[in-house]
């Protein structure tokens, strides 16, 4: 099948997206770890929830209503990339003495600019897409597949890449790869389609801030699907903060030290990524045949599995084959969430608040959700002392699934699957 020029600029746009955040995301809890700051582990991942917030939202607003989408895509990644070269910077001449906070300011610009660019760019796309009366259902998820493979890429590389002797996923020159690939993607966001911005003549103060769009929550359907959203999104970083650490922790033992999933545990959850690529292709058919209901209960109940797998699993044979059908059922449990989601959020809203839209919905999911969510993960791990006690690790990847295993009950009580509200733009 003969792919558009279009189908391959948007294919570039996805794999820089997400290559930026697979740079780091699954290896910085390791480094950390590594630099002595493993208590706060919980802090930096914790950051990406709480600049999620407010900063979706906030340049959501901006891309609708006063700089053209594309452009603040840009802007946004140019920012975000500096501010992480500079993390790099800063951990680079503090050498073995690196302190929490200077560090925290810097990796928490970078996010607090990042975070919006997740939504944004897939305003971007549908917006090119629509111009070019492609169907953003069918089409887009084809496309949004070659972003996980970015992400994945930047994980082996992460992985497998050494510097000085040095793997990227232990050192501090990861934070240099994400930047590098946001400054390129700055460069190359502003080369997308023109997106329109909607500010017009008279407008209410609800709309001249782009507020409109919190409207959405007096429909009580569309209001649980949000705060459903909430609550799922809080399983989103509790992996990617402790996964790489967990695997890590096997090497205090001896007979496990030399094992594949923990001398290559970033090349080992990688498998989680692939996972996202073959699920993504799902997406249409499962939107189409099962409705928004049934792909979430199947993205709830994978998280389940996620966490219990990883409980019950060992780096030893055949143990190990628990890790991997974990990493497997992840690509269910985040595609079947994330991108149904946006889709959905897509299909439900009119055009003039879909990227303000877009924002509440990354406001819900990895604003407030994995804000909540990674503190509260937090205070599990500390609960089961896992640093002190590694065996533990079993008690808090349980508790992570039963409070999975509880969201998918109540969501299949309370919510029904709705009817599209908006047609097409």
């Amino acid at each position: 099948m003969k792919i558009s020029k279009l189908s391959l600029r948007l294919i570039l746009m996805n794999f820089l997206q997400y290559a930026a955040w697979g740079a780091y995301l699954t290896s910085l809890g390791r480094y950390l770890g590594n630099a002595g700051l493993g208590p706060q582990i919980k802090w930096f991942f914790a950051m990406q929830g709480i600049v999620s917030i407010f900063m979706p939202t906030l340049m959501g607003i901006v891309a609708d209503r006063y700089i053209q989408a594309q452009k603040t895509l840009s802007l946004c990644h140019g920012l975000a990339g500096l501010f992480m070269i500079g993390a790099g910077l800063y951990c680079m001449s503090a050498g073995g003495s690196i302190q929490f906070a200077p560090l925290f300011v810097l990796y928490s610009l970078s996010v607090a600019f990042y975070m919006p660019t997740i939504a944004i760019s897939n305003s971007v796309a549908y917006n090119a897409m629509a111009k070019n009366g492609m169907d953003p259902v069918k089409e887009f998820p084809p496309l949004r597949v070659f972003g996980t493979v970015g992400f994945i890429c930047s994980m082996l590389l992460t992985n497998f890449l050494k510097i000085g002797g040095v793997a990227l996923q232990d050192s501090y020159t990861q934070l240099f790869s994400s930047g590098i690939l946001s400054l390129i993607l700055c460069g190359y966001a502003l080369t997308m389609p023109s997106c329109e911005t909607n500010r017009g003549e008279s407008q209410s103060l609800a709309e001249a801030f782009g507020l409109k769009a919190f409207s959405l929550f007096k429909d009580g359907q569309f209001a649980i699907f949000f705060i459903f959203s909430m609550l799922l999104g809080a399983s989103l970083q509790i992996t990617n903060g402790y996964a790489n650490t967990f695997l890590g922790s096997f090497a205090a033992n001896p007979a496990l030290a030399d094992t594949f999933a923990v001398k290559n545990s970033n090349a080992l959850i990688a498998i989680s990524q692939a996972s996202e690529t073959l699920c993504i292709l799902l997406i249409p058919f499962c939107m189409k045949k099962l409705g928004i209901k049934k792909v979430m209960l199947l993205a709830m109940f994978a998280w389940v599995f996620r966490f219990g797998l990883f409980g019950l699993g060992n780096p030893a044979w055949p143990g190990v084959l628990l890790f991997v059908l974990s990493c497997i059922v992840y690509g269910v449990a985040f595609d079947f969430f994330n991108i149904s989601g946006s889709l959905y959020v897509n299909e439900n809203t009119t055009p003039d608040i879909r990227s303000s839209a877009q924002g509440v919905f990354m406001l819900m999911t990895n604003g407030l959700g994995a804000t909540v969510g990674t503190l509260a993960a937090g205070k599990v791990v500390e609960a089961c002392d896992v640093f002190n006690t590694p065996a533990n690790w079993s008690n808090a990847w349980y508790i992570f699934a039963a409070y999975a295993l509880v969201v998918a009950i109540l969501f299949t009580i309370l919510f029904k699957d709705p009817t599209r509200k908006a047609g097409k733009a």
